[in-house]
């Protein structure tokens, strides 16, 4: 099974959804995310992630363009992460699309370090659960 998973930056939601569902899925599907105008690795998504347990430290921010084509051609699900933006959007014949719209945790400038750690921690928490029940749905 191969699972896309999509925001605009490809820099919080799309990665730590990334690394929870590679975590939680294992080998029994092929994780990827990408963005419509992807940037870098927020360095607080990969300081949440490690509080659980995953290493967002090889991943890099891509487009759609950027992805294996193999992996494209044969999704079965594109879930988009976007809540208050213009999500992305990729045409394919094949993939179920998804929408689990959650704010974006990154940005928050005017917030203290432990304020926005938190942001990230409940976007964390919040896939978690949303992967969780995913899983339970399809059966895994």
């Amino acid at each position: 099974m191969n699972i896309l998973f999509m925001c605009v930056a490809n820099s919080a939601r799309s990665q730590i959804a990334e690394g929870l569902a590679k975590q939680i899925f294992g080998e029994k599907a092929s994780v990827e995310s990408a963005g419509s105008l992807p940037k870098k690795v927020n360095p607080l998504a990969g300081e949440v992630m490690k509080e659980a347990g995953v290493d967002l430290q090889a991943h890099f921010s891509k487009s759609i363009e950027e992805l294996r084509p193999e992996f494209v051609e044969s999704l079965n699900y594109i879930i988009t992460l976007c809540a208050e933006e213009v999500c992305p959007v990729m045409a394919s014949v094949t993939a179920k699309k998804l929408h689990w719209p959650l704010p974006d945790p990154a940005g928050h400038t005017n917030l203290s370090h432990q304020e926005q750690l938190q942001l990230f921690r409940d976007t964390r928490d919040a896939l978690r659960i949303k992967l969780l029940d995913f899983k339970a749905e399809l059966k895994l």
